[in-house]
């Protein structure tokens, strides 16, 4: 297919030559053939061990700090399968932290990574932006219904961007309301945002932040009082101080906890009779539901005025209601997103709106039941080493042993050894998480991994 420019630009030509259209096919056919040797998991090579080891170690002396686990990508993968600098080829069911959500070296965004590679910016901003940039906003504002959207670096800026808009919209209210076990980031304003005292040791405080109790699905109605109880009670003890709330509709630092339509509405009915801001952190939930936005999941619509994505969709955006558009120079920055980023972008949503992955029969909530299902037979067979399974979509954990630290460590450790990668989240309990790359893998794959997961927890009892 030719590059959708206009014929009249010189740009057109140079995509639409005939050279560079046989350069890209013939890179995927490589790519392509090379793949066919990446099938399922396979051990490191003998010969690359000790290269490997200072590999490893030479990184974690360089940036001061270890590696969480000893991975290094060779640069190639299929799916769900990467291969790592050692030889061995593991399962990726963590995907970068929910970043690789159509699986390693997927034709597509290889195919979009050859055009930014030959555009003629690496980095785009709001100074100086190419047609990609205004292709992916309007994607997503018309997916989402919002009037605005901006783009960013990271789901941190995204989030940084949001409490700017809120902070503006409400001054001089300076206060932000989020939940218990909340994660919005690491700067110095999201570390205080974030219910993690650990994250913010020996930095300045910020930002005055209130903590509401998250949905707890074994109180039901008694949680939602609760919550809304707590919500009234420092609405009264900070009146009109209040600039937003961030909400996180599926807890994933936390422990992959889902709310409830009753739980958000119940709270987001009080703050608007407050006049208070509505921000949707879709950092991890984006793209993972029954609905391209997990507030659609929850048909939250009408409430979020706000909603933050990252992760899966590689450049990240602020989207907001037009009535919250702010006077000249809050929001810049001297790059958005790199060309890469944009385009991969605009290539995952693409797929997800035209792929079937939505609905309560698409593919996200049919892996969850799948991967749900393995995990319930696993708990039943061993119901002193599993609890489970929890999350949604393709948002999947469960509970080991008792629940330690220390315990889900090991076990996340030795699955890694096994060949599968995951993470772990959570305390009391700490619990192993997968972000599914659901563009990629399919039930056997959750059936593979499933009788990994299943060993290594049988080895650790």
């Amino acid at each position: 297919m030719d590059h959708p420019l206009p014929k009249e630009l010189k740009a057109a030509d140079f995509f639409n030559d005939e050279r560079v259209k046989k350069a890209k096919s013939l890179l995927l056919e490589a790519l392509a053939d090379k793949q066919k040797e990446i099938s399922s998991i396979q051990p490191a090579l003998p010969e690359l061990k000790i290269p490997y080891e200072q590999l490893i170690q030479a990184f974690g002396n360089l940036r001061g700090t270890p590696l969480f686990y000893p991975y290094i990508g060779s640069g190639i993968g299929r799916g769900p399968l990467v291969e790592l600098m050692d030889g061995s080829i593991k399962y990726d069911f963590i995907s970068g932290i929910g970043v690789h959500f159509l699986g390693h070296s997927n034709a597509d965004i290889v195919a979009s990574s050859i055009d930014s590679a030959i555009s003629n910016t690496v980095m785009q901003g709001p100074l100086q932006q190419n047609i990609d940039s205004l292709e992916l906003i309007k994607l997503l504002t018309e997916a989402s219904s919002f009037d605005c959207c901006f783009l960013t670096t990271s789901g941190a800026m995204a989030n940084e961007n949001a409490l700017k808009l809120a902070f503006h919209k409400s001054y001089p209210a300076s206060r932000i309301l989020a939940f218990d076990h909340s994660f919005s980031g690491r700067t110095l304003a999201l570390a205080q945002v974030t219910d993690k005292p650990a994250y913010r040791k020996g930095l300045p405080k910020t930002v005055d932040v209130d903590y509401i109790p998250f949905y707890d699905y074994r109180l039901g109605d008694e949680s939602i009082e609760r919550a809304a109880n707590a919500l009234r009670m420092y609405l009264k003890r900070y009146p009109k101080q209040h600039a937003a709330m961030i909400f996180e509709l599926i807890q994933g630092e936390g422990g992959f906890y889902p709310g409830t339509k009753l739980f958000f509405t119940t709270l987001m009915e009080i703050l608007k009779e407050s006049n208070i801001v509505i921000i949707a952190d879709e950092v991890q939930t984006f793209g993972r539901t029954s609905k391209l936005f997990c507030f659609q999941h929850f048909e939250l619509d009408r409430f979020v005025d706000i909603a933050t994505i990252g992760k899966l969709s590689h450049s990240c955006a602020t989207l907001f209601r037009k009535g919250l558009i702010p006077e000249k120079g809050l929001l810049s920055q001297t790059f958005s997103s790199s060309t890469v980023s944009i385009k991969a972008s605009s290539v995952i949503i693409k797929s997800l709106l035209e792929g079937e992955y939505f609905g309560e029969q698409g593919k996200n909530m049919l892996l969850e039941r799948h991967f749900h299902n393995k995990l319930q037979a696993l708990s039943s067979r061993w119901p002193d080493l599993i609890r489970g399974p929890f999350g949604m979509g393709a948002m999947v954990a469960f509970t080991p042993y008792d629940g330690t630290y220390e315990k889900t460590f090991d076990l996340a450790k030795r699955l890694f050894d096994k060949g599968v990668i995951c993470f772990i989240a959570g305390e009391n309990p700490t619990r192993i998480r997968f972000l599914l790359p659901a563009g990629a893998i399919t039930t056997e794959d959750i059936d593979v991994v499933s009788d990994i997961i299943e060993k290594a927890l049988v080895e650790g009892k």
